[in-house]
């Protein structure tokens, strides 16, 4: 969870965790268990409507946590793994 090898605050940290299980609870509740990788990117593309509104409500007092290129992108990469047509 350090984005360009700079280790981050443990609040931040704390946050980010947060924030990617709230993300993970929203693509559960878009995408239910079943999906593919396109679906999901679909998905993806769309999180700009609603990302930082969402992670705004989970760490209102952790901004530095919000970064989507870190927080979003990371809670995707997880999710993906999940995918019926994930490649293992």
């Amino acid at each position: 969870m350090e984005r360009l090898g700079q280790p981050a605050p443990p609040a931040v940290v704390a946050a980010r965790r947060r924030i990617m299980a709230a993300v993970q609870d929203e693509l559960r509740r878009r995408l239910g268990m079943t999906f593919g990788l396109a679906e999901l990117a679909r998905v993806y593309d769309a999180a700009p409507g609603w990302y930082l509104d969402l992670a705004a409500r989970t760490a209102p007092k952790v901004p530095d946590a919000w970064d989507p290129a870190v927080t979003l992108d990371a809670a995707f990469a997880v999710y993906a793994r999940q995918a019926s047509d994930a490649r293992a």
